[in-house]
C-alpha cells in the first residue's frame, strides 16, 4: 500500500470524485470481512462456543474504531518519528482534518484513507481471536484488544506503510498486508496461546465444526471482501495496478484452493468442504502482499504454494503441542511469511514497482529486504503479545474456569445459546403411568429416563 508521497506543487493533484468513491466501496467492503471472519471462526468451533466466537470477531468493529479516530491514526500515519512510529495533533480526534483535505500525493480526501485504513485495523485483532476459541474471558480479550492494537499494530502500520516507516524506506513490498495484518496477527496468536495455554480436551476429545455451511458462508464473503481489501489499496484506478491486484487475487485464491484439496486428498484420501475454504483463505493471505508484484502465472505459483504450505502446517499444533485453536498460525502467519517471502522470487518489476525478484533477474537483494520484514514483524508481535497476554493473565485472568469452559462459554459470558432446539419438534417421550414393576409399559418408561 503506498504511503503519502510529495509532489511539486505543478503537480497537485485535485480531488476525484470516481477514486474517492471507488475507495468508499472499498472500505465498505473490508468492513465487510469482519463479520465474515465472524461467521467463518462461528462455524469451526463447537456449538456451545459459536456467539462468544462471532462476539470476538465483532467486539473489534467497536473497541478499534473509537482507538483509531483518538489517537491510532495518528500513531500509524501521522508525522514520522524516528521511523517507528508516526504523529500529528491534526489527526487526534480527526479535529484538523479538512473535509476536502487530499491524502498527500492521491486524489482521495485524508477521510477516505483513514476510513480504509480503520477496517484494516480492525480486522486484524479479529484474526488473532480464532486461536484463542472456547477459552478467553470476553472482558479480558476486550481489552487485550485496546492494549494490542495501540503498542503492536498502529506502530508496525507505520513501520510498513507510513511515510518514513522503517520497513517502507527499507524497500520492502507489502501491498495490502502480509506483514502489517497477517504476520502480524499470527504470530500475536502464537503468543498469547504459548501463555494461556490449551482447551480443556485437546488431542483428548473431538473438537469438530458444527456448521460447514456457515464456515463456506463467511470464506465466501472473505473472498468477495478481499477485493476491496487489495484492489483498494493502491488508493486509485488512474494506472491500472489495482487491476491487475484484482485479477491476482481472484487466480491466486483459486490455485490454493485446488492446492490445499489436492493435498489433502493424497495425504487424507478426501476433498473437504473445511480444507476448500481453508484453501481459499491461505491464497488469499498470500497474494496480499504480493500481489502487486507478480505477474498472474506467478500469482498461481503463490498461490499454490501457499495452499500446500499452509495444509501441511495447519498440523504442527499436534506435533508441537500449541492449541491453535482454528489453525490461525497455520493460514495466517505460515500464508503471511510465504506470500511475502515469494515477492523476493517472482516480482517481476512491471506493475507496483521496479523491484524484481530472483527469477526476473534481480538477484537475492528483495528476498533479503523481505525477510527482514517478515521476521522483525514476527519477532515483535509475537514478543510483545506473549507479555501483554502474560500481564493480565496475571492481574485480571485471561481464561474462563475450566468448568465454565466444559459447560460452554456461550452461555457464561453471554447469557445466551446460539441455537434454540426447544421449538425444534419432539419434545420429552410421554411417560406411562399405572404400570406394573417388570410390565412392558414400564421398560419403556426406564427406556426414555435413560
Amino acid at each position: 500500500m503506498p504511503p503519502g508521497i510529495t509532489t511539486l506543487a505543478a503537480d497537485t493533484p485535485t480531488l476525484s470524485a470516481a477514486n474517492t468513491g471507488f475507495m468508499l466501496i472499498c472500505s465498505a467492503l473490508v468492513m465487510l470481512m469482519t463479520p465474515a471472519l465472524a461467521f467463518f471462526y462461528g462455524g469451526m468451533v463447537r456449538v456451545k462456543s459459536t456467539l462468544n466466537m462471532l462476539m470476538m470477531s465483532f467486539i473489534s468493529l467497536g473497541i478499534v474504531t473509537i482507538l483509531w479516530v483518538l489517537y491510532g491514526f495518528s500513531l500509524a500515519f501521522g508525522t514520522d518519528l524516528g521511523s517507528v512510529v508516526g504523529w500529528s495533533s491534526d489527526y487526534l480526534g480527526f479535529s484538523g482534518i479538512g473535509v476536502t483535505q487530499l491524502w498527500d500525493g492521491y486524489t482521495i480526501p485524508v477521510y477516505v484513507f483513514a476510513v480504509f485504513q480503520l477496517m484494516f485495523a480492525v480486522i486484524t485483532p479479529a484474526l488473532i481471536s480464532g486461536a484463542l476459541a472456547d477459552r478467553v474471558k470476553f472482558t479480558s480479550w476486550a481489552l487485550f484488544i485496546a492494549l494490542w492494537v495501540t503498542v503492536v499494530y498502529f506502530p508496525v502500520a507505520h513501520w510498513v506503510w507510513g511515510a518514513g516507516g522503517w520497513l517502507y524506506e527499507m524497500g520492502v513490498i507489502d501491498f495490502a498486508g502480509g506483514t502489517a495484518v497477517h504476520i502480524n496477527a499470527g504470530a500475536a496468536a502464537l503468543g498469547v496461546i504459548l501463555v494461556i495455554g490449551k482447551r480443556v480436551g485437546f488431542k483428548k476429545d473431538p473438537m469438530r465444526p458444527h456448521s460447514l455451511p456457515l464456515v463456506m458462508l463467511g470464506a465466501g464473503l472473505l473472498w468477495f471482501g478481499w477485493f476491496g481489501f487489495n484492489a483498494g489499496s493502491w488508493l486509485g484506478n488512474d494506472d491500472g495496478v489495482g487491476a491487475v491486484m484484482f485479477v491476482n487475487t481472484q487466480v491466486a485464491t483459486a490455485a490454493a484452493m485446488l492446492a490445499w484439496l489436492g493435498y489433502e486428498k493424497l495425504r487424507h484420501g478426501s476433498f473437504t468442504t473445511l480444507g476448500a475454504a481453508s484453501g481459499a483463505v491461505a491464497g488469499l493471505v498470500a497474494i496480499t502482499p504480493s500481489g502487486g508484484a507478480v505477474s498472474p502465472l506467478g500469482a498461481i505459483a503463490v498461490g499454490a504454494i501457499a495452499g500446500v504450505l499452509c495444509a501441511m502446517a495447519v498440523g504442527l499444533k499436534y506435533r508441537f503441542g500449541y492449541d491453535d485453536s482454528l489453525d490461525v498460525v497455520g493460514v495466517h502467519l505460515v500464508g503471511g511469511i510465504a506470500g511475502s517471502l515469494l515477492v523476493g522470487l517472482f516480482a517481476t518489476g512491471g506493475v507496483q514497482s521496479e523491484a524484481k525478484g530472483l527469477f526476473y533477474g534481480g538477484g537475492l537483494e528483495q528476498l533479503g529486504k523481505q525477510a527482514v520484514g517478515v521476521f522483525a514483524v514476527l519477532a515483535y508481535s509475537l514478543v510483545v503479545s506473549a507479555v501483554l497476554a502474560f500481564l493480565l493473565d496475571r492481574t485480571i485472568g485471561m481464561r474462563v474456569t475450566e468448568d465454565d469452559e466444559i459447560s460452554g462459554i456461550d452461555q457464561v459470558e453471554h447469557a445466551e445459546t446460539a441455537y434454540d432446539f426447544s421449538g425444534a419438534g419432539g419434545g420429552a417421550a410421554p411417560r406411562t403411568t399405572s404400570s406394573a414393576p417388570g410390565s412392558t409399559a414400564a421398560a419403556k418408561t426406564k427406556k426414555v429416563d435413560a
